[in-house]
């Protein structure tokens, strides 16, 4: 089996991964990078109207053979691991006639991304894996196995080479201390044997803050500001990031609390209901949905107005807000249409702002500076997406693998002083399983 690691050996996001057997070629993830090549942000406009041939001349689009769709296909499928763009934003570039494999709940969300969101990846040829179940794809065999992480319905992949009996198990992105860390201790006491390489990310390696806090922690910690707030509390979080939804929905009922969800989340929530009956939703007696203007036009132009009505029900007016506003939890986003919502608000003496996001975001707003001016500090209660140190070395010890080689980390060096039998690789450079 040839392994090659097209971007990720040095950097996280953008990750892509090709694996070779026989006649059968693979591609793992195929996202956007988060940084540039200063290591600035990356802006995602920068793609916008290139061609295929200027976005790999630029480093932007791996130079894959047979994987775009300006050439002949060469490739057998893609596996998608979840459904955050790091992962899967550059997947609109490939050759149209290649399966797609992914979760139910990532090809959901790629939707939903669609309608909400600038970039948009639209995938003709998708096939959804269910957990655990083996497909075959040529000489291979891809068993997917669920995986905890901040993106729903996420996956890890054991690949086996049929002709050669080598195995290979990708990590993709995950953790073992959110709502679903029980997932994460079953693979740890029925670990997968005769791995022949382990591909695991490293996101939180190098990193100051440790990711020591789970997402029962952060319920907890909510609850108790929830309880105490004087005012209306703010949280700001994706509405993608289920598992932090549920935990903010928990808090603010321990708290007696009512929960304001906007139309983009309350759509989420409603498209992902049949993954878990414990995701909140807009038919519940103590969750609001406020009707932006944005996201009403955005559902109306796309055949969803039927949705709007349905949740009418549940939709709270902002005067309700300002007269209640001691009873109310308010998921928030930093938008232009918060900013006015915020205007409109009297009287904020006593409420809380939780920014609930990894904080490299915050350095890209003003957010914090346009809650001072209306007296609410902002405060941090959160719980990473990614395995802690602790976590990745439980998982390289029950895995034992006779070769761990890292991905999607900022600090590869680090894996040789902290796991064994580690193999370093560079993107683009060939490597024999």
């Amino acid at each position: 089996m040839k392994l090659i690691i097209h971007r990720g050996t040095k950097e996280i996001g953008g990750s892509c991964v090709e694996l070779a057997s026989g006649r059968t070629r693979i591609i793992i993830d195929l996202g956007l990078p988060l940084v540039d090549r200063e290591g600035e942000p990356f802006d995602s406009n920068i793609i916008k109207n290139k061609t295929i041939e200027d976005l790999i001349s630029e480093n932007i689009l791996p130079d894959v053979k047979g994987l775009y769709s300006n050439g002949d296909r060469g490739i057998d499928a893609v596996l998608l691991s979840h459904s955050h763009q790091d992962h899967y934003g550059l997947l609109g570039h490939i050759h149209p006639d290649i399966p797609v494999y992914m979760s139910q709940g990532a090809k959901t969300l790629i939707e939903i991304s669609n309608l909400f969101i600038p970039v948009k990846v639209n995938l003709p040829n998708v096939i959804v894996l269910r957990k655990w179940q083996p497909v075959e794809i040529g000489d291979f065999v891809v068993k997917p196995y669920l995986v905890d992480h901040s993106a729903p319905d996420a996956r890890a992949f054991l690949v086996k080479s049929k002709s050669t009996g080598r195995r290979l198990f990708y990590s993709g992105d995950f953790r073992g201390h959110g709502r679903k860390d029980v997932v994460f201790e079953n693979l740890l006491s029925h670990p997968i044997k005769n791995v022949d390489c382990l591909v695991m990310e490293g996101t939180m390696l190098g990193r100051e803050d440790k990711g020591d806090e789970n997402e029962h922690d952060v319920e907890a910690r909510m609850a108790e500001m929830f309880k105490s707030k004087g005012n209306i509390a703010f949280v700001f979080c994706s509405s993608q990031n289920i598992d932090r939804i549920v935990s903010i929905y928990q808090a603010a009922k321990r708290a007696q609390q009512t929960l304001v969800i906007d139309l983009y989340t309350a759509y989420i929530l409603d498209s992902l209901k049949g993954l878990s009956s414990k995701l909140p939703q807009y038919g519940w007696p103590d969750v609001k949905v406020m009707y932006f203007w944005h996201h009403a036009e955005v559902l109306a132009k796309n055949d969803l107005k039927n949705f709007l009505y349905t949740c009418k029900s549940a939709k709270i007016e902002k005067e309700e807000v300002n007269r209640d506003k001691r009873n109310i939890v308010m998921l928030a986003k930093y938008s232009r249409d918060f900013r006015r919502f915020l205007g409109y608000l009297d009287n904020l003496n006593g409420a809380v702002a939780i920014y609930s996001m990894w904080e490299g975001y915050l350095g890209r707003s003003n957010l914090r500076e346009t809650l001072k001016q209306k007296g609410i500090e902002l405060e941090t209660v959160h719980a990473s997406g990614h395995a802690t140190e602790g976590d990745l070395k439980r998982l390289e010890e029950a895995f034992r693998p006779k070769c761990l080689v890292p991905i999607h980390t900022f600090q590869p060096r680090e894996y040789v002083s902290l796991f064994q039998n580690v193999h370093l690789l560079s993107d683009g450079e060939e490597f024999a399983v």
